[in-house]
């Protein structure tokens, strides 16, 4: 497989980033995932707006224009011949001295590598975890290299027989999941939860948002317990890769699956066709 690193096409194996990288020694970057469909990346320029806007927030200059990234991404499609994949574009700020301090790294890495589809589930199994995302955070709404919260939610989860993790926020709200944002129905209403509360500001979920308009179906964003949303008429999770899925279960119990659901699933289809 062919990546694209710092301006370089190289395969895989030799595409190498320094051990005094501040992305492998803090996390101290940012990525975005996208779809691959048909050879087109899905959703480009709303990926790309929050990737400026988050490297905007951590202040780590953009070496490349949008032209130039989309250029590279589409020569490493061609490249590796994957009409249907996954795009993953990673910013660092790059080596530096040893400490917290950002001083001095001023040579940020880019990287682009492309990865097979995955089959996406028919639905998943939801438990949720003891751990907690911060309500407000500031980084919510950009895809920050430092992860670790995701990753030990999920990682239980899966210990524990289900696919994915529900995260509550630290006021005890429905924030998301693991790997992607959360929407219910209540009362015929497509819920989910509001920007502030701590999630990641989604690119498929704003296109379900916008979905929703085009249907003529009522949205709102919602706080909600637990409770509550173990009470839903539906639910689903939404991310770059799999698209709409629903949820089965939560903590165990059934979840029903809402014909809302299938209705935004096919219109997200087309959309992406």
């Amino acid at each position: 497989m062919t990546v694209f690193l710092n301006g370089e096409f190289v395969p895989a194996e030799r595409a190498t980033v320094s051990v005094l990288d501040r992305g492998f020694l803090y996390g101290d970057g940012l990525f975005e995932t996208m779809r691959v469909h048909r050879g087109q990346p899905f959703c480009w320029a709303a990926h790309l707006e929050r990737f400026e806007r988050g490297a905007a927030f951590l202040k780590i200059q953009l070496l490349y224009t949008r032209e130039q990234l989309l250029a590279a991404a589409m020569k490493l499609i061609g490249t590796n011949q994957l009409q249907d994949a996954v795009l993953r574009l990673m910013l660092s700020r790059g080596p530096g001295a040893r400490g917290y301090s950002p001083r001095g790294a001023n040579t940020p890495t880019t990287v682009i590598t492309l990865h097979p589809l995955p089959v996406p589930p028919d639905s998943v199994r939801l438990l949720t975890s003891t751990l907690r995302v911060a309500a407000g955070d500031p980084f919510a709404p950009f895809k920050i290299a430092n992860r670790l919260t995701h990753i030990m939610a999920r990682a239980d989860a899966e210990e524990r027989g289900a696919d994915e993790a529900l995260l509550l926020n630290t006021n005890g709200h429905v924030a998301e999941t693991a790997s992607g944002n959360i929407f219910w129905i209540e009362r015929d209403v497509v819920c989910t939860p509001p920007d502030d509360a701590g999630a990641l500001h989604g690119i498929t979920r704003g296109v379900v948002m916008a979905l929703c308009g085009e249907l003529g179906l009522p949205l709102e964003s919602r706080e909600a317990t637990l409770n509550q949303l173990r009470k839903a008429e539906g639910a689903f999770v939404t991310g770059s890769v799999s698209g709409i899925v629903p949820v089965a279960s939560l903590d165990g119990a059934l979840i029903p699956l809402s014909p809302v659901i299938g209705k935004l699933q096919a219109a997200y289809e087309a959309r992406l066709k």
